[in-house]
């Protein structure tokens, strides 16, 4: 990464983001924000399941509201951002995301409320998040020396993982005393105080020249070819985009079980939630460790296996009613550690071997596969759930999720023990 990129100022010693007055700016604000999405992550099937009486269907839709824009405009908005400044999109995705937010308990306390305008507001914060997550996984190379990208993306998933501990927990007793509508303000406001961090973090990121741009539709392609043209790029997303797929169709169904069926109190569903989360922290913080003593390039197939097998636990929870709460924790815990180890490794690597002017075109077209099957995962499991009921749902996605494993396990990872710098020949791609 040239100096004109943002860095320039960091001192060439410096060899700890703690340091980064720059990135640490980011970091805070983001990490209320991720801390204020758990509360929502909590509130929202609370909201549905207990005071809107959704069935099985409508959960189902609610979830795929959640994440179609990354299926919709995933592919145009990595081109767009590609023009743009980053930044300023997280900016604007933030504002909307706020906004759109504030208006569930506003419509809440008017009596008007109703599911489907809940799945309309899902949609809308879906796209804001669209562009904010590709920007965000796409500016940390601008704001970093390449030497500080994996400690940088440690940080931000340790950080994911602690808001995942204490925010379910915290997010189910503020639903407790305040109602989930009204708790999700709290969510707003974290938005809020990351437009502030994000107005106040230095970025010298210019966009791209007009001489160096094409039609868009010329773009998303040339993103679409360098992810499913990197050898060892789309075996990653094969497996990622198989396991969201099959996770999605065990999940998606979940807060029914939990809330309905074990008769769970939005509180000790958080508790849940929380505790598992306490993998996702270990896992951020083993990292590097593991990836030291197995290699970067085997702990992608290893992470994988882990984290298909892990799967498997949570239909057992289904049907074992008396011994759901300690195995739905151990099984979260057991996957929050895995998927930290897998996720932490593999975007490294694809920071890391693409070229800075298709960044934001390679992160919008890995996530339009893996995240694009989610809202079609969602809707079958509403499907499913109605047709065959929710436990046998769950042994659909779980027996599923054994495939993932495949596209690394028989990959050449094994034979490697780091992954390479740069973008690797394409004459391996089927």
């Amino acid at each position: 990464m040239s100096q004109s990129d943002g860095v320039d100022d960091v001192p060439a010693t410096t060899t700890s983001l703690w340091r980064d007055a720059n990135f640490l700016t980011l970091w805070s604000g983001q990490s209320l924000a991720q801390f204020g999405a758990q509360i929502t992550e909590l509130a929202v099937p609370v909201l549905a399941v207990l005071l809107l009486g959704a069935s099985e269907f409508e959960i189902g839709v609610l979830n795929a509201a959640n994440v179609a824009a990354f299926l919709l405009v995933g592919l145009p908005a990595g081109a767009w951002i590609d023009r743009l400044r980053k930044r300023h999109v997280m900016i604007a995705a933030d504002i909307v995301r706020a906004l759109a937010l504030a208006a569930v308990p506003a419509l809440w306390m008017l009596g008007v409320l109703q599911i489907w305008q809940l799945v309309a507001i899902a949609f809308v914060v879906g796209i804001a998040t669209v562009f904010f997550d590709v920007s965000y996984q796409s500016i940390v190379p601008s704001l970093v020396r390449p030497r500080q990208i994996a400690e940088a993306n440690g940080k931000l998933q340790a950080t994911y993982e602690l808001a995942n501990i204490a925010g379910p927990g915290i997010g189910g007793w503020l639903v407790g005393v305040l109602t989930a509508p009204v708790a999700m303000l709290a969510t707003a406001g974290t938005y809020a105080v990351s437009v502030v961090a994000l107005l106040l973090t230095r970025d010298r990121e210019e966009p791209r020249a007009v001489d160096d741009r094409a039609p868009i539709l010329h773009e998303i392609r040339e993103g679409l070819q360098f992810v499913f043209g990197e050898r060892l790029l789309w075996r990653i997303v094969g497996t990622t985009a198989t396991s969201n797929f099959f996770a999605v169709i065990s999940t998606t169904l979940l807060p029914l079980f939990l809330l309905r069926e074990l008769g769970f109190t939005p509180a000790a569903m958080g508790v849940v939630f929380s505790l598992g989360a306490v993998g996702g922290l270990l896992g951020a913080i083993a990292t590097p460790h593991i990836v030291a003593r197995v290699g970067e390039a085997r702990a992608i197939p290893l992470s994988a296996v882990g984290c298909s097998l892990a799967a498997l636990v949570l239909p057992v929870a289904a049907i074992t009613p008396a011994f759901a709460f300690p195995l739905l924790v151990v099984q979260s815990f057991a996957l929050s550690f895995l998927v930290l180890l897998y996720n932490i490794t593999q975007v490294t690597f694809r920071q890391r071997i693409t070229p800075p002017r298709l960044l934001g075109r390679m992160n919008a077209s890995v996530r339009f596969v893996v995240w694009g099957v989610m809202p079609l995962a969602a809707l079958l499991a509403g499907g499913l759930g109605t047709w065959l009921g929710v436990i046998p749902t769950m042994w659909i996605g779980a027996i599923g999720q054994l495939l993932a494993a495949g596209f690394v396990l028989f990959g050449p990872f094994w034979s490697l023990r780091s992954l390479p710098d740069a973008p690797t020949a394409r004459s391996s791609r089927p």
